[in-house]
């Protein structure tokens, strides 16, 4: 590895250390690596900065940030939480499986995690404490559960991939569909599972529905999960691409939440679009100093060295793959998802290409493992948005959430160790 590659690598490490924000430690690296060790005009950083956001597909992101915002607001996750106590609220532990099918209803629907939390959070955390749950198992059933929205599709860490892979984002979507309803089905076992040993949800404390009131409750939460199939069957039908899919939803959103739940109002549009435009500037900001980063990588050949180390060693694409769950579980601790795939998946991708791993299921592989660092302190996000809805500190978080926690890492084993799980629905 040459001086000028050392030097970026030790700075960008100084500067995470330093509690530095994410995009300014990559974008402030990049730029003192143009000024000390190349020749190249400074002029050629905001240029980069500039195209790496003048992409149609990146357009994706502020919509899906959008229509979440809408859905948050618009009385959708409210309808999410009412079908699935028509479905599952009379069993033992109702409550608690309500949790995981609402957080998936709505990273359904959303493809954000903390949106997820937050939507599903503050309805059914205080139900679930006040009907005699535990109230660290109904926060860390959630915390867990939101992580869900990072995966199923639409999924914006997946267009992120997408994007500075160039891999189709049609198939990555389709592609979390199968591993999305595997981590939810096991999530819904263990609840299931830890409600019969505790008591949950018995007696009184069941949430028994009439007939009468899961029909109205299934009847209501249909234009709301039509939301998925409108969007996710318009692109896969070719009517519409994964950007316009994702204009569609945020139309669809307004049109639902405006005048047939009549939620909010013309005069809430306005602090919903501010809302939303913060958080895409945060995320596009983000990703643009991601992209300059990989950009220095790739002039350095970083990731070419490392793809010619690794594979001197003779590696399995098992080995491979494994090494890059155990990375990116430590990695996942520090690091935001986004980030993340910005820097890892360029220099991770060719050596996976090299060794036959298809670019699809290692795109899952990281956006799984990824999920379970949205839940693994000391910088888990769901941590510490579930903290702040719930009034615990994130260290009880984090001890409620070690369980379903272990329930997703049996998730990731299963879909890196057959990766028809993550290729069934995709095409050739």
């Amino acid at each position: 590895m040459s001086a000028a590659a050392l030097a970026l690598l030790v700075t960008l490490v100084v500067l995470l250390l330093s509690s530095a924000p994410i995009a300014v430690a990559l974008g402030l690296t990049a730029f003192l690596y143009f000024f000390y060790f190349t020749t190249v005009p400074l002029t050629q950083v905001p240029d980069t900065l500039t195209n790496a956001l003048n992409s149609f597909p990146l357009v994706a992101v502020p919509f899906f940030v959008l229509a979440a915002t809408i859905m948050s607001r618009g009385g959708i996750s409210t309808r999410l939480t009412q079908a699935g106590l028509a479905v599952v609220g009379g069993y033992r532990g109702g409550l608690a499986m309500t949790a995981v099918l609402s957080c998936m209803f709505f990273a359904a629907v959303s493809g954000s995690s903390p949106a997820t939390v937050v939507a599903v959070g503050t309805v059914l955390i205080p139900v679930m404490a006040r009907s005699g749950y535990d109230r660290e198992f109904a926060t860390g059933t959630i915390a867990t559960s939101g992580s869900l929205g990072i995966l199923i599709p639409p999924s914006i860490p997946l267009i992120v991939y997408g994007i500075v892979t160039e891999t189709s984002i049609g198939d990555l979507f389709l592609a979390g569909v199968l591993p999305g309803l595997l981590a939810g089905a096991l999530l819904l076992v263990l609840v299931a599972v830890v409600s019969r040993r505790r008591g949950y949800g018995a007696g009184s404390e069941a949430i028994v529905m009439t007939r009468e009131e899961k029909v109205r409750a299934i009847r209501d939460s249909v234009l709301s999960l039509l939301l998925p199939v409108f969007v996710l069957g318009g692109i896969y039908t070719g009517f519409f691409t994964p950007t316009e899919a994702a204009a569609m939803a945020v139309l669809y959103a307004l049109l639902v939440s405006l005048l047939v739940y009549r939620e909010i109002g013309w005069r809430d549009v306005g602090p919903i679009l501010l809302r939303s435009a913060r958080l895409s500037a945060m995320i596009m900001f983000i990703i643009a100093n991601g992209i300059l980063f990989s950009f220095v990588l790739t002039y350095e050949r970083i990731p070419g060295e490392i793809t010619a180390a690794l594979l001197d060693l003779n590696l399995q694409p098992w080995m491979f793959l494994t090494l890059v769950v155990i990375l990116l579980l430590i990695v996942g601790c520090f690091m935001e998802t986004s980030s993340a795939i910005l820097i890892l998946a360029p220099i991770l991708l060719p050596i996976g290409l090299e060794l036959g791993v298809d670019p699809v299921h290692l795109g899952i592989i990281i956006v799984m493992t990824m999920e379970i660092g949205m839940i693994t302190p000391p910088l888990g996000l769901n941590l510490f948005v579930a903290s702040g809805i719930s009034r615990m500190s994130v260290l009880r978080v984090a001890k409620a959430a070690l369980p379903s926690a272990a329930v997703l890492l049996v998730a990731l084993v299963l879909v890196t160790a057959i990766p028809a799980i993550s290729l069934a629905l995709v095409g050739d």
